[in-house]
């Protein structure tokens, strides 16, 4: 078993690396564009492969996938709502219910418990109702990110 001087670069290939089909006409999202045919016009391939690229949805009508700086913006925003989780659980967990009456008593514990979960259902039903709409989910969030604010807990009021 002889090796020839031309199979030395072998190992560091892979079998299909010289396919031309792979990379070129892929969208971000991970399907394929369908590349221009062998007798194309020089308009079809002067045009670079970002011009077909659609960066809204692919053909499923699924919205593209978020940018990093998106990405980075909801890792934070991710990242206040669950500390507004913590401090509205900190803040619950002082008051006391002076409600005489059974309805009453329900009443306030139902209102303590809604605004525990207000920060993540107001951080899910965004991503629900923005779907594909980077600016209004951001925009969105902010809003929470002031109307959720547990002031209590930040201005160290006890019941």
């Amino acid at each position: 078993m002889s090796r020839q001087p031309d199979d030395e670069d072998d190992a560091l290939r892979w079998e299909g690396d010289d396919d031309g089909s792979l990379a070129p006409g892929w969208k971000k999202v991970g399907t394929p564009v369908p590349l221009a045919s062998a007798g194309a016009t020089d308009a079809a391939t002067s045009s670079s492969p970002d011009d077909a690229v659609d960066d809204t949805a692919d053909e499923d009508g699924a919205p593209a996938q978020p940018g990093s700086a998106e990405l980075v913006l909801l890792g934070v925003f991710g990242g206040v709502y669950l500390l507004y989780t913590l401090g509205w659980i900190l803040s619950v967990l002082r008051v006391q219910n002076t409600a005489s009456d059974p309805l009453g008593q329900f009443m306030f514990a139902l209102g303590l418990w809604l605004a525990v979960l207000a920060p993540a259902l107001w951080f899910g039903v965004t991503f629900a109702l923005t779907r594909g709409r980077t600016r209004a989910r951001i925009v969105w969030l902010l809003i929470g990110a002031i109307v959720l604010l547990p002031i209590a807990f930040v201005a160290g009021v006890t019941a």
